[in-house]
């Protein structure tokens, strides 16, 4: 039985669609009758070659360089890439021009070794930007491809490889389809198998339909589902797809070059019947195949029992499709490259040629066709521009068509987008999606990853040894953000911003510091406010009383600076509590520094006086003259002047000022004094630990004295305190930061002053307001009597 596919059929109408056009153009070759002979190129090593010298020489057994043709010479041949690479080398020694249709071949665009050879379908420079704009549109990020093992395949996987590579995109795998596959064996399945159990959902095809012949025949077989393949126009399925809608190619992504639509070829392929060319034998045996007629076998023309409404428009998709495919639309457009040189040749002999004069010209007719085809450029009957000449040759637009299957072969092409290498980048595809019929077994939007996405919040970290499509995903750190999905690196939020919980925005730190009405700012205020008042109190009853003798007996000079230290040293510690300013934060430590060392140096001098005072008590001492003249209060004003040169160097060099710590309490911008100057700061606080240090050691000494009246107990207690407390304090003071930092001075601060005043003055406040009768000079006569001959005084 003569068998011819219905691809074939469709190209071959096309080009009797376009002679008939031509001839019937009167602005197209006047005067001329375009015609054509139809053979058929076998896809065999052996026997593609016997058509083409059939038709060179005019004989069934052809030999080169000869002919027993009669007629009309050929001025061009029409054929497909696959034939043109067999024989291109043949019809180069007859320098006929070859005018080629489907997959473009880089071979056959070298000049040099086929000068003669022209292609029709433009270099597929775009194809690759095309198919990653898609991949990337719907997010495919691991991608399968299988292309043919020939040239223009290595060439397309090159460019797609790099186009991937530059977009963060990856192959799952490359699968090479050899040009001669037969699948007879196991191993010749490898392919297919490997297809079938990559990860990839999505998998791009390539290549001819012979190349892909077996191959797409099994796939089609097998029913795959859940897979979405991406192809081109020039790879044809429509023999392996079933009559229903579980098949392997539905919902696959075609990618045809954008022109325009033919509509008069529609109406001619409705009237085109073997009745109406009964010459073509071709027509004639599909005819009798789709239509199920008995055709002679003696010369495949005539037809018997055909359907009397019998139409190329009855059949269905699968055996026929009224659509122009690309294939056709290039034969159309080679047959009117060829009108139109020849049209051009006609007119320039025209014009060259005086009128009324004949002969043929002596450049060949070849040598002319050439001139003209190399850089033709003209515009078809549908608009669209025309262009031979490579080196102007624009990169090609492409539509996008989805194939739907449906039962009883009533597939169709829908086209469901568009790609053009000349929109602004990132808007290069545009899709109407819901016009997608996605492949059997998906109902939404397939995706096709190595590895689930990374959400806002986290970060890609590639696997070793693996594409950078696979990865994991990992949280960002702290004060990092990832505010995409599938991010490289977190982004560091700036200094003045801190990164939320879910890591995926910076959001502004709030402004803190101690505050009074924080909770903590507000107890230690508190404190400050009430222990100031108890000392003003304090002071206010030893004023009242200062005549009595426990007033007198400890020199109540030193009570009141002491006392009036004690209230500076409360109440300076509301320059710590509250808004950090210039002012606040020159005189904080200052003013600390300062009125501690008043309070300590007068507690020195106070026990330095009891010390002298028992001293003087017996004779011959020098004791009596240092306590009569007051030396012990010069301490005072001695250390004081020691202190305060340390806090001018202090200033003068690198004086405290306002500062920001973004760093320690998450989400929150600490406004704190900086102390400049940390060796100046512990110069002080080192001056002011001596000076307490020293005291409690005279104090200590000085424990033993007689107890009525005498303080030096309670001086000795009230140091023992003064110096826990800031013992305690350098280590707490070093391991916090910000307010807690500043919180931990002022309770220092207040705790260490109210040692002071609780050891010394509570005591006395007891007996004057509680126990008169023991403050009277009686009593403290009668007391000094006793502990004297005791020989309580040891120093």
């Amino acid at each position: 039985m003569c068998r011819i596919p219905s691809k074939s059929i469709q190209h071959m109408l096309a080009l009797m669609f376009a002679v008939e056009e031509i001839n019937r153009n009167p602005h197209l070759l006047p005067n001329l009758t375009l015609g054509f002979d139809l053979y058929n190129a076998m896809h065999n090593d052996m026997r593609i070659l016997k058509n083409p010298l059939r038709w060179l020489t005019g004989l069934d057994r052809g030999i080169p360089n000869y002919t027993c043709r009669r007629g009309a010479e050929a001025v061009a041949v029409i054929s497909e890439t696959g034939v043109s690479v067999h024989m291109g080398t043949l019809l180069e020694l007859y320098r006929i021009p070859q005018l080629t249709v489907g997959l473009f071949d880089p071979l056959l665009s070298d000049g040099s070794q086929f000068p003669s050879v022209y292609q029709m379908v433009p270099k597929e420079t775009s194809l690759a930007l095309a198919m990653v704009s898609l991949m990337l549109h719907f997010s495919w990020t691991w991608v399968g491809l299988a292309i043919s093992e020939h040239q223009e395949g290595m060439s397309f996987m090159s460019d797609l490889r790099g186009q991937m590579q530059e977009h963060g995109l990856c192959l799952a795998f490359v699968e090479l389809i050899p040009v001669e596959q037969n699948y007879q064996s196991a191993l010749d399945f490898a392919p297919v198998f490997r297809i079938m159990a990559s990860a990839a959902n999505v998998v791009v095809l390539f290549g001819d339909s012979t190349s892909f012949r077996s191959l797409n025949f099994y796939l089609g077989y097998s029913q795959i589902t859940g897979k979405v393949w991406v192809t081109t126009s020039h790879l044809e399925f429509t023999n392996t797809v079933q009559h229903s809608l579980m098949n392997t190619f539905h919902g696959t992504l075609i990618f045809s070059h954008h022109h325009s639509e033919i509509s008069s070829f529609q109406t001619f392929l409705r009237t085109a019947t073997p009745a109406k060319y009964p010459e073509n034998i071709f027509l004639a045996l599909f005819w009798s195949l789709a239509f199920n007629c008995s055709i002679s076998q003696a010369d495949c023309r005539t037809l018997q029992g055909c359907p009397p409404d019998a139409s190329l428009e009855r059949l269905p998709w699968n055996l026929f499709d009224m659509t122009m495919s690309d294939g056709s639309y290039y034969i159309y457009n080679a047959v009117h490259a060829v009108a139109h040189s020849l049209h051009k040749i006609l007119q320039h002999k025209s014009e060259a040629q005086p009128p009324g004069t004949g002969g043929k010209g002596t450049i060949p007719r070849w040598q002319e066709m050439h001139s003209i085809l190399k850089s033709l450029q003209f515009t078809n009957p549908a608009g669209d521009p025309v262009n031979l000449d490579k080196k102007k040759e624009l990169a090609a637009a492409y539509d996008i068509l989805n194939f739907q299957n449906f039962p009883k072969g009533r597939g169709h092409k829908v086209k469901v987008g568009h790609f053009s290498p000349y929109d602004p980048a990132g808007q290069h595809v545009s899709l109407s999606e819901e016009l997608i019929e996605w492949a059997t077994g998906l109902t939404q939007t397939p995706r096709s990853v190595c590895s689930p996405s990374c959400g806002p919040g986290f970060s890609r970290t590639t696997r070793e040894g693996e594409p950078t499509c696979c990865f994991d995903c990992t949280r960002c750190p702290d004060n990092g953000i990832a505010n995409a999905t599938d991010m490289d690196q977190c982004v560091t939020c700036p200094g003045h911003q801190y990164a939320n919980a879910e890591h995926d925005q910076c959001l502004d730190k709030k402004v803190t510091f101690l505050a009074f009405k924080d909770p903590m700012g507000m107890a230690l205020a508190g404190i400050a406010l009430s222990l100031s008042v108890l000392t003003a109190a304090t002071l206010g009853v030893f004023v009242k009383h200062q005549d009595t003798p426990i007033v007198k007996a400890n020199n109540r000079n030193l009570s009141y600076i002491l006392l009036i230290s004690l209230l500076l040293c409360f109440l300076c510690s509301f320059l710590f509590i509250g808004r950090p300013n210039t002012a606040t934060c020159l005189l904080r430590q200052i003013t600390f520094a300062l009125v501690f060392t008043l309070a300590v140096s007068a507690v020195l001098a106070k026990t330095i006086t009891v010390v002298l005072a028992f001293k003087a008590m017996k004779p011959g001492r020098t004791m009596r003259r240092l306590l009569v003249s007051g030396a012990p209060n010069a301490v005072i004003p001695i250390c004081f002047l020691i202190q305060l040169t340390l806090c001018g160097i202090w200033l003068a060099t690198s004086p405290p000022f306002v500062d920001t710590d973004a760093h320690s309490e998450h989400g929150h911008i600490i406004l704190l004094c900086n102390e400049g100057s940390i060796t100046a700061f512990y110069c002080v606080l080192g001056f002011l630990g001596s000076l307490a240090l020293g005291t409690f050691t005279v104090a200590f000494l000085a424990r033993k004295l007689p107890d009525t009246f005498n303080e030096a107990k309670f001086l000795t207690f009230s140091m023992l305190v003064f110096c826990s407390v800031w013992v305690t304090f350098l280590p707490v003071y070093q391991s916090t930061k910000g307010k807690v930092m500043v919180a931990v001075e002022v309770f220092s601060i207040l705790a260490s002053g109210m040692g002071l005043l609780g050891c010394i003055f509570v005591p006395k406040c007891c007996i004057i307001l509680l126990k008169p009768e023991e403050n009277s000079l009686r009593r403290f006569r009668n007391t000094r009597g006793k502990s004297i001959s005791k020989g309580s005084l040891r120093f």
